[in-house]
């Protein structure tokens, strides 16, 4: 994962294409960009970066954070249940039970990392 500027983008390899292939993560915009070498790819992806805020300042338009901090998720409804009872008994929020259970499972990946 690459950081610039608070974006991330996610890269691979195209083993096809000889080519590193990254794609700035998490925006509605598509924001892609690629390089023969780590040192091209990093450059590209700066470059990628700042041509769009350069855009967006051009045309008045406030640039996509990465996260706005929403998202939607699709569960069944017997799990929408448990956790809503889970939440009440501990005098919670449902937004406040899911945060702190993502939290926790992260803190295992970075356990394990």
């Amino acid at each position: 994962m690459m950081e610039y500027k608070g974006y991330h983008a996610d890269v691979k390899y195209s083993d096809e294409d000889k080519l590193f292939i990254g794609e700035v993560i998490g925006l509605n915009d598509t924001l892609a960009f690629h390089g023969s070498s780590v040192s091209e790819l990093e450059a590209m992806f700066r470059q990628s970066v700042d041509n769009y805020l350069d855009m967006c300042r051009e045309f008045g338009k406030k640039p996509e954070k990465e996260y706005r901090g929403q998202f939607n998720v699709r569960i069944p409804s017997r799990l929408h249940r448990t956790a809503v009872i889970c939440a009440r008994k501990r005098n919670i929020s449902l937004n406040e039970f899911v945060t702190a259970a993502i939290e926790e499972e992260c803190a295992k990946t970075a356990e394990e990392l």
